[in-house]
């Protein structure tokens, strides 16, 4: 997806608002409000506010970065279009990670799909980020690559991106007790899986 298919570029959100400091609304419940009235900036701070997380959120569930940022651009275009739907008393970002992980799950059925002569040849360890490059990080990502989707997100959601299991489940559509048990289920099987690449080295 292209960023000319997003309103106003939002996954590339506007980085100096056209705001004056006195026009600013003050938290992100008027941003949310100001956004349900029209405010093309205020959907843009919204986004600028919330796109780092909201990628942690997408490439925990997804094999690459490419496919997270497709992953983000569809949340947010999604929270765009239902934003008269949010109810501002919520908690934005807590809504648009559920949108965005739901968006991220649908591209890795969509891929598994797609992929599914290929997968059982190989194991795939697709992450191509500068910070990635490492063969420690090489070896992290394919044993990662070994757990079922919903514990891969749980584990680096967890242990990487610091969401408490509470948050885990509501962004994964999933009981509290239920992402606590993958987080544990997900730990064992990378430390077998990682303790296997060492007997092999």
């Amino acid at each position: 997806m292209t960023s000319a298919a997003l309103p106003f570029g939002a996954v590339q959100a506007v980085r100096k608002s056209r705001w004056t400091v006195s026009e600013r609304p003050a938290n992100e419940r008027e941003l949310v409000l100001a956004a349900q009235r029209g405010q093309r900036e205020a959907f843009s701070e919204l986004v600028r506010m919330h796109e780092r997380r909201a990628y942690a959120v997408a490439r925990a569930i997804v094999a690459n970065h490419e496919d997270a940022e497709d992953a983000v651009q569809d949340g947010f275009l999604h929270a765009y279009r239902a934003l008269e739907r949010f109810l501002p008393d919520q908690a934005f970002g807590a809504w648009l990670h559920r949108i965005v992980a739901n968006a991220a799950l649908d591209i890795t059925r969509r891929r598994k799909v797609r992929d599914a002569d290929e997968l059982p040849e190989t194991v795939a360890s697709p992450f191509r980020d500068p910070a990635e490059g490492s063969e420690l990080r090489s070896r992290l990502a394919a044993a990662l690559d070994q757990l079922p989707a919903r514990q891969r997100a749980v584990i680096v959601l967890h242990d990487v991106e610091g969401f408490k299991h509470s948050e885990i489940g509501k962004i994964l559509s999933i009981p509290e007790g239920t992402a606590r048990s993958d987080l544990h289920y997900a730990r064992t099987q990378l430390r077998a899986i990682l303790g296997e690449i060492r007997s092999e080295l």
